[in-house]
């Protein structure tokens, strides 16, 4: 295997940067959207309810604990990335947009987004936890118009 060459490594390097900023503005977006609006009242898919459902069935009963998310126990963890992989699975082929692209998520849901308060996911793992944030009510504390 060859090593890329000094043009091909500033390639992806600009190819991760626009990642970087697409992420970034995704993550600005779905904020504003919080704050101008309450979370409960908000779909982020046509398939909100079909996606929280399989969510909540396909983690049980260790469902990962959404106000407070613990990267390394409902994310990394060996059981809990095979557990990942095939729900976002589930949804290629067209059932959710860029289902696999990186994403941005809060960390505490009470919290805005800041470098101590952000993970990255796939935009499938985004969506789920945010549906069911929304669904619980979470994100409505973010909401600036009462």
């Amino acid at each position: 295997m060859s090593l890329p060459s000094a043009d091909e490594l500033e390639q992806l390097q600009e190819i991760e940067k626009q990642w970087a900023v697409k992420a970034m503005h995704h993550a600005e977006t779905y904020f504003s959207l919080l704050q101008a609006m309450d979370g409960s009242k908000l779909k982020l898919t046509k398939i909100d309810d079909e996606i929280y459902v399989d969510f909540m069935s396909t983690f049980a009963p260790n469902v990962p604990k959404i106000d407070v998310l613990d990267e390394a126990k409902d994310f990394k963890s060996p059981e809990m990335k095979e557990k990942w992989r095939n729900f976002i699975n589930r949804y290629e082929g067209g059932k959710v947009t860029d289902y696999n692209f990186g994403s941005l998520l809060r960390i505490d849901a009470s919290k805005e987004y800041s470098e101590d308060n952000t993970m990255f996911v796939t935009r499938m793992q985004f969506l789920t936890i945010e549906i069911a944030r929304n669904k619980a009510g979470l994100n409505s504390v973010h909401c600036k118009r009462k």
